[in-house]
């Protein structure tokens, strides 16, 4: 079964992170989707190791896993495009792709005869998508900037790390690069609305992504309580601003997350854990006491909890039906068996010899599933294909452009 995009044709531009995966989720529903990357050098998150991927031997490739888990299914091709050939090279690409997908800085490609102007000037009905730090306008369109910028400047570290007055208190960015993440969510979800609308009405058009617009939204749920009560919202740490218990607890031989959301999974969990009294001390009796009390509930819960170990009580937990969890770390993620039966591991054969392993798309379609068709490319891979396949040209015009540095 082909898959949902098999009919899509892409031409990626972007690098590092927030386009690149992006571009992933479209080449996972089955777009075809080239990579067009600088001569020698490539997408720079190429050099960000080590760890790198493997090579048949077991040496190093010199591509790193960075890049690797964000350009499945990819066909790479190199092209120099400060030079006016290499510019005119593009242009032909775009002329027969769907969707262009773009990271550079705001007004760098319209300089290359490369924006959305001009690109939409031989081929209307694209999908043209710029991923920016800030955007295309305002006063801090031209500013550069990072994940980890914008998870400052955008408010997620305000509320994420321990609370000041605590051991290890401040802020913290979240572990994984989750502003690019978004963002390149949020770009596929714009990209598929844009082509639905072109199906009903002929007409392609741009995509504006920000992350800084996508890290605020993100923090809609807090940000509208703020709104609602002028309050500006802080650090909890691991609790929950609202709900208690409902956080990290110790046991006997580490930690566990616990999480109570109802008067219900706070009777059960009391039972479960032998404190069937707890429920009757008017300090812990509603979700307003326990939130009011929380240090000394956080207390008594870990001083029961601590007498055994984590899996002890995510036994009693579960078959109590209370929401419960070990903290684990990726090995033991990729031991978990449910993480096992849903295969979120996929081993690919790398162009260079040995396995890439990548983690699975989330996207489960009954009809179109995702297929594993091609591991993250090397440099140019497919160079030589892509110009002989979509644009047609002739071994000695490809020879011609390699000795002139354009591919």
């Amino acid at each position: 079964m082909a898959g949902a995009l098999s009919h899509i044709r892409v031409l990626d531009l972007s690098r590092v992170l927030a386009g690149p995966w992006c571009g992933q989720n479209l080449a996972d529903l089955g777009a075809d989707v080239i990579k067009v990357e600088r001569p020698g050098t490539g997408d720079e998150s190429r050099t960000w190791g080590p760890p790198w991927v493997k090579d048949g031997q077991g040496g190093d490739t010199r591509d790193s896993t960075y890049f690797t888990s964000t350009n499945r299914n990819k066909r790479s091709i190199t092209v120099d495009i400060a030079k006016p050939e290499g510019q005119a090279l593009v242009r032909e690409l775009a002329a027969g792709v769907d969707v262009l997908i773009e990271n550079f800085k705001v007004g760098d490609l319209k300089r290359y005869g490369l924006g959305y102007a001009d690109i939409r000037a031989i081929n209307p009905g694209i999908i043209y998508c710029s991923v920016t730090g800030f955007g295309q306008d305002g006063p801090s369109a031209q500013r550069p900037g990072y994940d980890f910028i914008f998870q400052g400047e955008g408010g997620l570290m305000s509320i994420t790390g321990e609370r000041d007055d605590l051991p290890g208190g401040g802020p913290e960015k979240v572990g994984i690069a989750v502003t690019d993440i978004l963002s390149g969510l949020n770009s596929t979800v714009a990209i598929l609305a844009a082509l639905e609308h072109r199906h009903i009405s002929g007409r392609g058009q741009y995509i504006d992504t920000a992350l800084m617009d996508n890290i605020v939204a993100f923090g809609a749920n807090q940000i509208v309580g703020y709104f609602a009560t002028g309050q500006v919202p802080r650090r909890y740490g691991n609790a929950h601003p609202n709900l208690a218990p409902y956080g990290v607890f110790r046991t006997g031989d580490g930690h566990m997350i616990v999480a109570c959301g109802n008067q219900g999974q706070w009777e059960r969990f009391c039972s479960a854990i032998g404190r069937s009294e707890l429920p009757g001390d008017a300090r812990f009796r509603d979700i307003p006491g326990r939130n009011a009390h929380r240090p000394v509930l956080t207390e008594e819960i870990e001083r029961t909890l601590m007498a055994h170990t984590t899996a002890h009580w995510m036994a009693l937990l579960q078959a109590a039906d209370v929401p419960n969890g070990p903290i684990n770390n990726y090995q033991q993620v990729f031991e978990h068996p449910q993480v096992v039966h849903r295969k979120l591991r996929v081993d690919m054969k790398h162009a260079r010899g040995g396995t890439t392993s990548t983690v699975a798309s989330p996207l489960r379609l009954s009809e179109t599933p995702v297929e594993y068709r091609r591991a993250p490319p090397v440099l140019g891979q497919h160079t030589v294909e892509i110009l002989s396949e979509v644009l047609g040209k002739n071994p000695a015009e490809i020879e011609r452009l390699k000795q002139g540095g354009i591919v």
